[in-house]
């Protein structure tokens, strides 16, 4: 299986990332980002491109696609709703609907997030935009699309957020966050499950296209 990964760098990406090379059903993996991991492995190819908007000198790396794992995003924290949707909503169909064009046989795997508002009615703005994001999405021509809507991901592996007040948020949770898949699991999940959640709906598939968190931890 061919793979091409969005956001690499990112907690999930990153997660995501690792489980494509341990598995032995993915035989390539592409990343493109504004960053490249780092990692060196044998079938690994990272492209860093400056500017996500222009893919145009990209073309080749759509064809053949199997699978694109999109986990690139931001925090809605102090931006407004159009700046929010520009990247949220614009840049990720601008790379979805590229792929579905050149490779429509593809599965499309979108990171999206718990509370998402499919209405896109909701008073919650990140929760809208995410919302259309995924509608969008589900209307390509792709062989299948799959949301997927995790809670509290939970680092494994050495795996770290890129996100400041992400990675001071894990460090207080982080004494109590057993207690929490304890008393919650439907709550709570980790970069490994939804790493290998992601390949399993691309391999064989997934019961619904809108995947809550005890859908992803049960595939």
């Amino acid at each position: 299986m061919n793979v091409l990964i969005f956001g690499a760098t990112g907690m999930v990406g990153q997660g995501v990332l690792r489980e494509c090379l341990l598995d032995p059903r993915v035989t390539r993996v592409v990343t493109m980002g504004r960053r490249v991991t780092g990692h060196e492995h044998a079938k690994l190819r990272e492209i860093a491109v400056p500017d996500l908007f222009d893919l145009s000198s990209l073309e080749q790396e759509f064809t053949g696609v199997d699978a694109c794992f999109f986990s690139l995003g931001t925090s809605a924290a102090g931006m407004s709703e159009a700046a929010y949707a520009r990247v949220t909503h614009d840049l990720t169909l601008a790379a979805a609907e590229r792929i579905a064009r050149r490779s429509p046989a593809a599965t499309f795997v979108y990171v999206s997030g718990a509370g998402t508002d499919g209405t896109e009615r909701g008073r919650i703005m990140w929760a809208r935009v995410k919302g259309k994001t995924e509608n969008a999405l589900l209307r390509l021509p792709f062989r299948a699309a799959y949301m997927f809507r995790p809670a509290l991901i939970v680092p494994m592996h050495g795996i770290t957020s890129s996100t400041r007040w992400y990675r001071v948020l894990y460090a207080i949770l982080m004494p109590v966050l057993p207690l929490i898949q304890r008393v919650a699991p439907d709550y709570v999940t980790t970069t490994e499950q939804v790493g290998r959640a992601m390949i399993t709906a691309a391999v064989s598939g997934a019961p619904k296209r809108i995947l809550e968190n005890p859908d992803i931890n049960a595939l």
